[in-house]
């Protein structure tokens, strides 16, 4: 037997060829499809996003707020990050939306609006106290130090926006 005997051959009939571009048309319509701009407020195919309506909205909003109450740690000294302002402004935000869509939205969504809201000030004013007390004890001061700007003054570690 010689080489070219041995040497498997490929043998491709015509109904596989038709099913094969079948499928990779059928493909390149889904992903065709995916990616148009007419299809807005479903998810972004490449990214994961998801859906925009109201309760993504609350949720982005909430999720800002609580991120300013030292919900994520600092990546630099792995302490709490504060920003009782840019919580406040989001909390803010979260009640204009409430006043401006009352009577408007579906009952669960204004019961999940008011809940969220009632617990996010609540939580902004316990951090507020806390800040407050441990301010009145020389702990954590605006500019980023513990114990009134003095290195080592405080066991916790916490930042200020801008510090």
């Amino acid at each position: 037997m010689s080489q070219d005997d041995e040497k498997p051959k490929l043998h491709i009939d015509s109904d596989w060829k038709a099913e094969a571009q079948k499928e990779k048309e059928r493909l390149a319509e889904k992903e065709k499809s995916q990616s148009s701009p007419s299809d807005q407020g479903g998810r972004d195919g490449e990214r994961g996003l998801p859906d925009a309506n109201f309760r993504t909205l609350m949720s982005m909003l909430a999720s800002q707020a609580i991120m300013g109450l030292g919900a994520m740690p600092d990546e630099k000294s792995g302490g709490v990050m504060i920003d009782l302002e840019g919580a406040r402004f989001s909390i803010d935000l979260l009640a204009v939306l409430e006043e401006k869509t009352a009577g408007n939205l579906e009952a669960e969504e204004a019961k999940e609006l008011k809940q969220l809201l009632s617990e996010l000030r609540s939580r902004y004013v316990q951090i507020s106290e806390l800040l407050a007390k441990q301010q009145a004890q020389g702990g954590a001061q605006p500019g980023g130090q513990p114990g009134g700007g003095q290195p080592g003054g405080g066991a916790e570690s916490i930042r200020f926006p801008g510090s």
